[in-house]
């Protein structure tokens, strides 16, 4: 990283704050944030920010303001809203009181945020209340949206005090890479004041996540979120723009409703409350490299291990007479992927459903090369999905055909699967282009070094390449050439597809 774009003694802004850890959430009510969580938190956050926004005042949130206090910490003082009218008369009671008896600490109320956005509420309500919590507490009072939601409900304008827009590049229709990030802000920002000329703009978020998937060439990275940080903070500086950073910690639960990408936010992390990075030192993408790499090259060697062995069985006693090449890809492929889509099933995983498929896709990543390439060497037949599901061909097949076959059924049902969700319901879903890329390897790279298998007309094979194929074209131009994760996902259907057609082109 650069030097900080912060003065000696300067701390950020804002940033945005929610004390949610591990497997709390919002979205459980009956949930209570202890005074004691949230004080860790404060101390953490009165060393680099002195100020806060908050987004409800339920669930123990309504305890916020007083440690802030403590710390010296002012408050964005946030009030909720939802469809939800009694939710609705809490949060605005409630948060009505704090701004009155903490007017030392809560600077400003931000009265919805995003309500529009969800469609939840109409202006006309949405204004009155603002009107209404404004007149109570006597403090300044906005709105926080999207900004082209403020664009298209200007009417709102009049009754805010400052216009507050949400700038996410990530999240823009059309996503941005992180090196344009902060010029986008730049242009937004000038967009909006032009069409508020008599308000003040705050950019109430603005942020770059650190993991999950691409959106274009949208890449969320720790490098990433570092630079953006960078960038856009410089430039709020030298344009005295007021700024709120998204956010203080890593929220899990948001992996509920937006993926992986969602509980990646924070500038620390949401488990152990670590900073991500540090201004002027090093920011590693792959911080494990090293215990990947010699994972890679064990699971390499135990590759071409596993093809010697096999050879050596058959009566090949001399290494030179084994047909090398193929078995090299294997064992490439295998390495190169296996360490990386090992650390990604923490990383990916949430529900039970995520653990059990992540388990499967690490488990043939670790399995396939050795078994792939002692078949090609020692010449086993590759046979179809009957050797596994037909009785009568399983009893025909050796160990090594059979355990080759369901490799293949696994690989390929998983490949399915995951196609599918990224055709129908792509938006939130990753890439698990790590863990596919050595079995889909392997696979085909066996389809061509292996003889044909049992021979069985069926239309499983066929139709499982057509799903592949047909999902490989749609990603592709669905997520777009930027987007290198889906691209490289896609290319691993299309190996997948072509190694289910090639194995009935050899049994014909």
């Amino acid at each position: 990283m650069p030097r900080s774009p912060l003065d000696p003694g300067e701390k950020l802004a804002c940033v945005s704050y929610a004390p949610f850890r591990g497997a709390q959430s919002p979205l459980n009510r009956a949930l209570e944030i202890p005074a004691e969580q949230i004080d860790a938190d404060l101390a953490k956050l009165a060393e680099i920010t002195s100020c806060i926004r908050t987004y409800s005042n339920s669930q123990g949130l309504d305890q916020i303001a007083e440690i802030a206090r403590k710390y010296g910490l002012s408050v964005l003082q946030g009030i909720w809203l939802s469809r939800d009218p009694e939710r609705n008369r809490l949060e605005i009671e409630t948060g009505i009181a704090l701004a009155r008896n903490n007017r030392d600490v809560i600077k400003m109320v931000i009265v919805g945020n995003e309500v529009l956005l969800r469609g939840e509420m109409a202006v006309p309500d949405l204004k009155g209340i603002i009107e209404r919590v404004k007149r109570e507490t006597g403090l300044p009072v906005t709105y926080a949206d999207v900004w082209e939601y403020w664009l298209r409900n200007r009417e709102l304008a009049p009754a805010v005090d400052f216009v507050t827009i949400h700038v996410l590049p990530y999240w823009e229709d059309f996503p941005l890479h992180a090196a344009l990030a902060a010029r986008h802000v730049a242009e937004v920002q000038a967009k909006v004041a032009a069409s508020f000329p008599n308000k003040q703009i705050m950019i109430g978020e603005v942020g770059w996540p650190s993991a999950g998937r691409m959106r274009d060439g949208a890449l969320p990275s720790p490098a990433n979120q570092a630079r953006v940080m960078e960038e856009v903070i410089a430039i709020a500086k030298r344009n005295y723009w007021p700024i709120n950073l998204i956010e203080a910690f890593d929220q899990p639960w948001k992996r509920q409703l937006e993926g992986t990408v969602g509980g990646h936010w924070g500038l620390y992390d949401g488990e152990k409350r670590l900073p991500k990075f540090a201004w002027g030192a090093p920011v590693r993408d792959h911080p494990l490299w090293f215990y990947q790499c010699v994972l890679g090259i064990l699971l390499a060697f135990v590759t071409f291990a596993a093809a010697y062995f096999a050879a050596r069985s058959q009566g090949e006693e001399e290494p030179e007479k084994i047909h090398w090449p193929p078995i090299a890809a294997i064992a490439l492929a295998g390495g190169l992927f296996v360490g990386w889509a090992l650390v990604l099933v923490p990383l990916e995983s949430l529900t039970i459903i995520d653990w059990i498929k992540s388990t499967i896709l690490v488990l043939i990543a670790f399995i396939t090369p050795p078994v792939a390439a002692a078949a090609a060497a020692y010449g086993t037949p590759m046979a179809g999905f009957a050797t596994v599901l037909d009785p009568l061909f399983r009893r025909a097949a050796k160990p090594l055909e059979r355990l080759l076959a369901a490799l293949l059924l696994v690989t390929v049902a998983l490949a399915i699967v995951v196609a599918l969700g990224l055709v129908f319901d792509p938006r939130y879903r990753d890439f698990p282009f790590a863990p596919f890329t050595g079995p889909a390897v392997a696979l085909f790279a066996a389809t061509f070094a292996c003889p044909p298998g049992l021979k069985r007309e069926g239309v499983a094979e066929p139709i499982s390449a057509a799903i592949l194929a047909g999902s490989a074209i749609y990603i592709f131009f669905n997520e777009g050439l930027l987007n290198w994760q889906a691209q490289w996902l896609a290319a691993l259907f299309l190996l997948l597809a072509a190694a289910c057609l090639r194995l009935r082109v050899v049994r014909s």
